[in-house]
């Protein structure tokens, strides 16, 4: 199924594009995608795994960014093939992180990944994940798809 429009927020369509299942589905919608940048955006439930006492943990972000990365390579695949399956990949490394604020209960997260080095199935990534016009948290993280 390629998807071809912008923004993707069908649910569905979100869960063929990342490897991850319920409960740890940490994006909602797929706002924006490049060669070189995604941008994606949870809204927070008060279900939410990560969520504890009407606030949004850090491991919380640090998935919603990594799962931002995991869109920019479903989408990529499922648009040039098709059939083909969505890649598992790994952290291998975060650095530089840095988280700001906690955000609550119906917040919006919005991340933007930009792409820095590809090589091998290693990708290094710049993440800024935002509420509203607030930077809430930014990292880099180094992530490997499986058998690539």
């Amino acid at each position: 199924m390629a998807i071809n429009t912008l923004p993707v927020s069908d649910k569905e369509q979100i869960k063929a594009l990342i490897p991850q299942r319920k409960p740890i589905i940490m994006v909602d919608k797929l706002l924006a995608y490049s060669d070189t940048e995604v941008k994606a955006s949870l809204t927070i439930t008060e279900e939410n795994i990560f969520t504890a006492h009407n606030t949004f943990t850090e491991a919380g972000i640090i998935e919603h960014m990594a799962q931002t990365i995991a869109l920019h390579s479903g989408y990529k695949n499922k648009n040039e093939d098709e059939q083909g399956d969505v890649p598992i990949g790994f952290i291998g490394a975060i650095k530089k992180v840095e988280v700001f604020t906690l955000p609550k209960v119906t917040d919006v997260l919005t991340t933007t990944a930009t792409i820095v080095t590809e090589f091998m199935g290693i990708t290094l990534v710049k993440l800024r994940c935002m509420r509203d016009d607030t930077l809430i948290a930014e990292c880099e993280m180094k992530t490997a798809i499986a058998n690539a």
